[in-house]
């Protein structure tokens, strides 16, 4: 039988013809197995539900359990079963995905398939995994699934976002504020333009420098928090093992001896309780070149809390993490048997859960160190190792905090001047004031991980990156600018360059990205030689702009989507151009209606879809707006405007030369058409399209009018843009 093969794989980076989110779509060839759906292969579904149980849980398009295994017994085509196969190996792995979709194309044999791809490099090891998966099941031949499992999970640990990270994200898109990731780790901006925030793992722009630095010096931290009445261990640095032992004496032991002081320490010893251990604990960190310094042991256990915005948020009560030594296996790999493979993947589309990796967690280094381990290290059969202090099992006692202690934690995330910040505090019972209990605070540190909080051992998962997304965000703001959306073939960097100079006439900071480059304001910054995809995303970058205005052609959505998650106003010009469309299998109108709705499914509910309405097709359009809609066409006697308004709706049309706004059975001139350019010519289309957009954007009317008469004047920045424009399709083409 021959094998199905994958003739191309894209990542669409936004919303799409198949979805609002992120997506990977591939192009496949079944060959003779366009012939053999999957009930006619003898034993095909016992190998693939043998293989991945887990199938038997998915829905399909039935709608309830079981459903995907009803559509295999019924007869179902392979590209199908690996859409299936794909996003079950993508939860197994940490990533759990609920989209999928397989269409046929107008090639006999050729489908294609998309699904959910948070992580493109995620989404294409799952691919290729699930590809030789699905071979396997057909040909009856061996696969190993727990290896397939494993790629898919160490690319999440290289490539995705770490659980801080995306426990912030997460929140961040459940109150509609959209995201960008800026870099290949966990750098992410959380809203558009003048409106951004940003986040670097839980470390916020509002982090500063300075804050930073005290954190990281032990010392000083104390010092700052001792000044001010924050309880601290009593410590000092000693100079010899004589000086060690009278330190350890007038504090009073057991004691615990620190290395490298005021930096990342690179040991600890505790409970030391006799002087001979003491003694000992210095000579070792002189033999490491280091300072050493001599520190009451506080009683108790060691609890991390959270504060926000200088609010107590949340609170962990640490359990030691540790694994048994076998003789054979290393630190690392007793560390992947018997800590990593309890993990638990979460729910379809939240936080994914990193591995404990040793070589990089700078603190289990040295608490492996203070052993006498590295992670390469071989312990014993039926020894111990302790790997964190503050590990996975915790439990979550934020309701039992005394107000006390919050105040305490609170105090010292403002002392250090942090806004998101981990405090370490040493107690028996964090219910009860330190000073009753000798308790401490050990520790304040910046970028603290929020995983213990998410996902406790025992006790409540406390929602920690919802509070760093309401420290960051009023209620009332959702990080958007007003984003205008135009889409089309034809026309539409004039329409774009026109939207633009209206905005920037009624004040406002305006970026625009369209087929003759970047323009911020009145300064063309870059022809742009990349995709609009790729402009677009460097207008809502940057931080000053108010306003954006962003171009798509039909070939961008197919290959990029859209580079916005949602949109102020949509704007849709025409359904032209399917002819340089066949590599996407768009053949004509119906399939170009298809891509081209996609600029007014993101229309915001508090937003305008701006159609054509000289297109019945487009007009149509209007029924899949979640807000407004607003029509516009080169005379009011279309039939579509006539009903528009009198139902009490918005449109722009000409009459004669006049530019009319209408709203029900108001009429207002706003400017007239040059001499030379009737309502119906293309020009005239795209001035009222411009004129609807801006409309719709709150624009006055005064300043639509000396906008529109202006407008290609030496006073338009946007002028040569407009005449650069005819260059980017074949450049964006090559791309």
């Amino acid at each position: 039988m021959d094998p199905l093969r994958l003739l191309r794989v894209r990542h669409l980076r936004g919303p799409n013809v198949w979805t609002y989110r992120s997506a990977l779509e591939v192009w496949m060839d079944l060959g003779e197995l366009e012939d053999r759906p999957s009930d006619t292969i003898p034993g095909f579904r016992e190998r693939l539900v043998g293989l991945l149980p887990g199938l038997q849980e998915h829905h399909c398009g039935v709608g309830e359990r079981g459903g995907f295994l009803q559509r295999l017994d019924s007869g179902t085509m392979a590209g199908h079963v690996l859409e299936h196969v794909v996003i079950e190996l993508l939860n197994l792995g940490g990533m759990p995905t609920g989209f999928g979709q397989t269409r046929s194309t107008s090639r006999r044999g050729v489908y294609r398939m998309a699904f959910r791809a948070r992580d493109e490099r995620v989404a294409r090891v799952a691919l290729a995994q699930g590809h030789h998966l699905l071979h396997a099941a057909l040909a009856g031949g061996p696969f190993d699934v727990a290896a397939a499992v494993t790629a898919v999970r160490e690319e999440v640990d290289r490539s995705y976002l770490d659980p801080s990270t995306a426990s912030i994200v997460a929140a961040a898109t459940e109150r509609g504020i959209p995201h960008l990731r800026l870099n290949q780790g966990n750098l992410v901006q959380l809203g558009h333009g003048v409106m951004q925030r940003r986040i670097w793992n839980s470390e916020t722009g509002a982090t500063g420098a300075i804050a930073h630095g005290i954190s990281r010096d032990e010392r000083l931290t104390r010092s700052l928090l001792a000044s001010c009445g924050v309880p601290v261990p009593q410590s000092r640095a000693v100079a010899s093992a004589d000086e060690a032992w009278e330190v350890a004496c007038e504090i009073g032991l057991p004691v615990i001896a620190k290395f490298d002081e005021g930096a990342p320490a690179r040991g600890t010893l505790v409970d030391l309780a006799s002087e001979s251990a003491v003694r000992a604990a210095f000579d070792e960190g002189s033999a490491l070149g280091t300072g050493v310094v001599i520190e009451r042991s506080v009683p108790g256990r060691e609890h991390r809390l959270l504060v926000v915005g200088g609010r107590l948020v949340a609170a962990a009560r640490g359990h030691e993490a540790w694994v048994h030594g076998d003789g054979r296996s290393t630190v690392q790999q007793l560390v992947d048997g018997q800590i990593n493979a309890t993990q638990c993947p979460g729910d379809a589309e939240g936080p994914v859960r990193s591995r404990i990796r040793c070589n990089a967690d700078g603190m289990i280094l040295r608490t492996l160190r203070a052993q006498g381990l590295t992670p390469a290290s071989v312990p014993p059969t039926g020894s111990r190792v302790l790997i964190q202090r503050l590990g996975r099992e915790v439990e979550d006692c934020t309701d039992g905090v005394h107000p006390e202690v919050a105040r305490m934690a609170e105090l010292a995330a403002r002392l250090v001047g942090l806004d998101v910040a981990g405090i370490d505090v040493i107690a028996a019972d964090l219910a009860r004031p330190l000073h009753e209990q000798e308790g401490a605070v050990i520790g304040v540190h910046a970028g603290p991980g929020l995983t213990m909080h998410l996902e406790p051992s025992r006790g409540a998962s406390r929602p920690v990156g919802r509070a760093i997304i309401d420290h960051l965000f009023a209620d009332e703001q959702d990080g958007r600018i007003p984003i205008v959306g135009v889409a089309g073939s034809r026309d539409t960097g004039r329409i774009a360059c026109m939207i633009a100079w209206l905005l920037h006439l009624s004040g406002r900071h305006v970026g625009l990205a369209c087929g003759g480059g970047i323009c911020l304001d009145r300064r063309q910054v870059d022809r742009c030689d990349g995709t609009r995809w790729e402009a677009g995303r460097r207008v809502l970058m940057n931080h000053q702009v108010e306003v954006a205005v962003l171009e798509t052609r039909p070939r961008g959505i197919l290959r990029d989507g859209l580079p916005y998650d949602r949109c102020e106003v949509g704007l849709v010009h025409d359904l032209e151009g399917h002819e340089g469309l066949a590599e996407h299998d768009v053949q004509g109108r119906e399939q170009m209606f298809r891509v081209m709705r996609t600029q007014v499914d993101v229309v915001l509910r508090r937003g305008t879809a701006v159609l054509n309405a000289s297109d019945p097709e487009i007009a149509s359009m209007a029924a899949l707006c979640d807000g407004q809609v607003m029509l516009y066409a080169p005379d009011a006697g279309d039939d579509a405007v006539a009903r528009h308004l009198a139902a009490g709706g918005r449109a722009v049309f000409a009459d004669g030369r006049t530019i009319m706004l209408a709203h029900g059975a108001d009429h207002v001139p706003v400017g007239h058409l040059p001499e030379d350019v009737p309502g119906g010519s293309p020009t005239g289309q795209a001035t009222l399209a411009a004129v609807a957009a801006a409309w719709a954007c709150g624009v006055d009317m005064d300043v639509i009018v000396t906008g529109v008469a202006t407008f290609g004047s030496d006073l338009d920045p946007y002028a040569r843009v407009m005449a650069e424009d005819r260059a980017w399709p074949a450049t964006e083409a090559a791309h």
